[in-house]
């Protein structure tokens, strides 16, 4: 049995019909670059080569009625199998509307597990006995349809990489950027420093590296209070959370 260690790549395995679309899209940028540095290793799985028919049918037309097509447990269940062989300790996720919204604490999870086996879904969804009793979790990108569960897949792919150690260039990357700390991430600026009549806060020229995180740190604040509230919200409760459990006397409000 595998043992899964900081330094074994990450293990990724997708299950899918278009097993073309992830490996183009995962062969570029900064996962393409950890694929190529041995960091993570990414494999496919298609069910039509689980099929039984020259046609290669995966799909078949709902009991009950209505339209679309829905996905097969036969193919699917020897696919995921598979999947399971080759990387035993990870969970399978489903990529579904249904699912739990895929958070960055989902993908710190994901990357610590170091395997993960996604299920990409087509058509008008999958037969549900193969969720109950061989998927672990389903997540969501959001409250949307989308054709099928190949991009979400390539999102979390992305977002788990990156957490693993030597993918990013600079390994404070990670944590410095947005949900990391719970806030959304304080704004960027580059040369030049000046253009049509803007100019970059003076505070980033100073110097003065103390001065500078407390700017990014209320930038970030101002933009989670203003651009998710909801966030923003959850962020409040954490600080009282931590001011409570460290002995603190504040509120935890930051205006």
């Amino acid at each position: 049995m595998e043992i899964v260690t900081a330094e074994t790549p990450f293990h990724a395995v997708v299950v899918t019909i278009f097993p073309e679309l992830i490996e183009a899209v995962a062969s570029v940028g900064v996962f393409g670059r950890a694929v190529e540095r041995g960091l993570v290793r990414l494999e496919t799985i298609n069910p039509r080569a689980y099929t039984e028919d020259r046609h290669q049918t995966v799909d078949s037309k709902a009991y009950g009625g209505g339209p679309g097509m829905v996905m097969k447990v036969g193919p699917l269940r020897a696919a995921l199998q598979e999947a399971r062989r080759r990387c035993p300790k990870a969970k399978v996720i489903y990529l579904s509307p249904q699912g739990t919204p895929f958070v960055q604490q989902k993908a710190e999870a994901c990357a610590a597990q170091g395997q993960v086996i996604l299920l990409a879904g087509r058509y008008e969804g999958i037969d549900q006995r193969l969720i109950d009793r061989d998927v672990d979790e389903q997540w969501s990108l959001g409250d949307y349809v989308l054709s099928g569960g190949e991009l979400p897949a390539l999102v979390v792919l992305d977002a788990v990489a990156r957490l693993r150690p030597g993918v990013l260039g600079d390994e404070g990357s990670a944590e410095a950027e947005s949900f990391s700390a719970g806030l959304l991430d304080f704004p960027h600026y580059t040369r030049p420093e000046e253009i049509d009549g803007q100019r970059v806060p003076e505070v980033l020229l100073s110097g003065d590296h103390g001065a500078i995180a407390a700017w990014r740190q209320a930038q970030a604040e101002a933009v989670t209070q203003r651009q998710r509230p909801d966030l923003w919200a959850r962020w409040q409760e954490q600080q009282q959370r931590a001011e409570k459990r460290n002995g603190g006397s504040g509120d935890g409000s930051h205006e």
